[in-house]
């Protein structure tokens, strides 16, 4: 039998010592999602509110035509004795209390009563967090803006429904149809968002402050959850991602676009894009591993 010399054999560690992560991995686990997501949605008042470059940005995507010119006009509820698409100015409310009771079915039919009580918990602590958030963030009037501009408008409240419904839909529906609910939350969220912007009711940092509030709450609800009831990364086509995005890009173009300027559309329909990259991603991802430290 031949000998090997030990220093060329492949070293396996001990299994009662632990390798310690680089420090970069150890920063990166340190600071939870919701933390983040709340941080983001902080940056996003900060610049887009609170600095003139901001709102001097975000105020010359106004201009005098006023709604008229968007394509979702006559669809929108803004125009008189319009049928208004959910949750589009009469049909938020109805649309909110629909969409509970949904949730509530579903979570009755398969039992799943911790997933339940947290959908629930993201879709009213959005709602909250975002009627919170418009008393404590004023809206300075740091340019000398018209009066119909400085009235505040951060957090989006129709954005805030459909993100927060989504997001509370996937927790509760059951595993094979979950990236299916996703990819259509997605839809929703990207047709409110860019009807919003292009119907002159808010700015894309509203409906990406709402889109924020939300991921942070389902982000959170999913830590919170029990182990054995934290939804997995559920397996899905792999079609679906890239289609699911290439529909909300399509539905975010078609609902953010306006006759009288290319510019406001695309920007509308960037900002409405990214709250649907927002939703699939926070979704995607998966729950935070509970690690255990060593001893």
């Amino acid at each position: 039998m031949t000998q090997q010399d030990p220093s060329t054999l492949p070293a396996h560690p001990d299994p009662g010592t632990t390798t310690e992560p680089s420090p970069a991995r150890a920063v990166r686990l340190r600071v939870p999602a919701p933390l983040c997501l709340v941080g983001l949605f902080l940056v996003v008042y900060l610049i887009a509110v609170c600095t003139p470059f901001g709102q001097r940005a975000e105020n010359a995507l106004f201009s005098e035509n006023g709604a008229n010119p968007a394509w979702i006009y006559d669809w929108s509820g803004a125009a008189y004795q319009s049928s208004a698409l959910p949750p589009l100015e009469h049909t938020a409310m109805p649309t909110l209390l629909v969409g509970i009771a949904v949730v509530a079915a579903v979570t009755l039919v398969r039992r799943c009563w911790w997933q339940g009580c947290a959908a629930t918990g993201i879709v009213v602590v959005t709602l909250g967090s975002k009627e919170l958030a418009r008393m404590i963030l004023p809206r300075p009037d740091l340019v000398d803006a018209h009066a119909s501009l400085i009235e505040t408008s951060f957090p989006s409240g129709h954005v805030a429904i459909p993100a927060g419904l989504a997001l509370g839909a996937t927790l509760v529906a059951s595993p094979r149809i979950r990236p299916y609910v996703t990819a259509a939350g997605m839809l929703w969220l990207a047709f409110t968002a860019g009807a919003v912007q292009a119907t002159y009711h808010h700015r894309p940092s509203d409906v990406l402050g709402s889109t924020l509030l939300a991921c942070a709450c389902y982000s959170l609800a999913t830590r919170l959850l029990p182990t054995a009831d934290a939804p997995g990364t559920s397996r899905h086509p792999r079609a679906l991602p890239a289609v699911a995005l290439a529909l909300s890009a399509a539905v975010a173009l078609l609902a953010g676009a306006r006759d009288d300027s290319v510019t406001q559309s695309l920007v509308f329909a960037a900002a409405a894009f990214l709250c649907a990259v927002l939703l699939w991603f926070i979704t995607a991802r998966g729950p935070a591993r509970r690690t255990r430290p060593s001893h």
